[in-house]
């Protein structure tokens, strides 16, 4: 089956639907399907549920599906960088479900291991336990969260080849790999695209069994969620 198709809108085609779950991979703007989450905009879909570390800033990442209010319900951990994001929610436009950054990434793990839910101990005695079941293991009681799964996966690559075994690079390895493994369908861009083999299959991040099809998207820009420098330090001359 050939999997590398040539644009975004041409690999999500036939996959979006209104009301359907979508995880969305990377960490504040790195590592972050920019493609995708545009093909997915320009579909005109609406009432997502959208599962994702964060909703990207004001006009970036998931932050242009919040400004075309294609999204219903936001399953995240850090949300600060977004105003839009703020005001949706505090107007009752966007229904939103906190998690603590490490929970979502195991729930996350959970769902793509077939795992239905698990017990932490990260919660316990917070707003975050609320309604949920609590169990006492030893002297400690924990929580129970549920595995999440969607209906798609998007993530992005930094080097594919044409069976769709993925390599990621540093922060981009946040989310991205396991969401790969908890959909029904995985849709990767990626920036490199090698022949069949030329990977180390000891390198491979993300086996191709879990990738359906492959978006090559050479040199896409990239952009930096808050740029912090400092003043060049000038040694005095003696």
């Amino acid at each position: 089956m050939r999997k590398v198709v040539s644009n975004a809108s041409e690999a999500l085609a036939s996959v979006l639907v209104d009301g359907m779950t979508i995880m969305s991979g990377g960490f504040g703007l790195c590592g972050i399907p920019t493609s995708l989450i545009e093909a997915v905009r320009l579909s005109g879909v609406k009432d997502l549920t959208i599962i994702s570390n964060n909703a990207g800033i004001d006009g970036c990442g998931l932050g242009v599906l919040l400004e075309t209010r294609q999204v219903r319900k936001m399953i995240s951990s850090y949300v600060g960088e977004n105003k839009l994001f703020a005001e949706q929610f505090l107007s009752g436009d966007l229904e939103v479900e906190f998690n603590p950054q490490g929970t979502l990434a195991e729930r996350i793990r959970a769902g793509g291991a077939g795992i239905p839910a698990f017990y932490t101990k990260t919660g316990v005695g917070t707003m975050i336990a609320e309604g949920k079941e609590i169990r006492r293991f030893g002297r400690d009681d924990y929580v129970m969260e549920t595995g999440l799964f969607a209906d798609l996966a998007i993530v992005h690559a930094w080097t594919s080849d044409t069976e769709g075994n993925l390599l990621y690079r540093k922060t981009a390895r946040n989310f991205n790999p396991m969401m790969a493994t908890a959909a029904r369908l995985t849709v990767a861009e990626v920036e490199h695209l090698v022949p069949a083999g030329e990977i180390d299959p000891d390198a491979v991040h993300t086996p191709g069994i879990f990738v359906k099809k492959i978006v090559h998207v050479p040199s896409p820009k990239k952009r930096i969620e808050q740029r912090t420098t400092r003043q060049k330090q000038v040694e005095e001359l003696a």
